[in-house]
């Protein structure tokens, strides 16, 4: 399980970086810029999502159940 969660970390990293390279910074809201940052956001949340797992997973362990 600790290497699907890392797995899923590296490839959300990934498409922040793929989705990063359609990122017009002078025209944000529009076209393909629109659709990099609603992927780098979703990317983001993964992240976070997979690290509050991590976190959850270490201290259950520690907590003994």
């Amino acid at each position: 399980m600790k290497a699907l969660i890392y797995f899923l970390i590296v490839l959300a990293l990934g498409l922040i970086i793929y989705n990063a390279t359609f990122l017009d910074l002078e025209n944000a809201f529009s076209g393909d810029s629109k659709t990099a940052l609603i992927g780098i956001l979703a990317s983001s949340i993964v992240i976070v999502l997979m690290v509050i797992l991590l976190m959850s997973r270490a201290i259950s362990e520690k907590s003994g159940d």
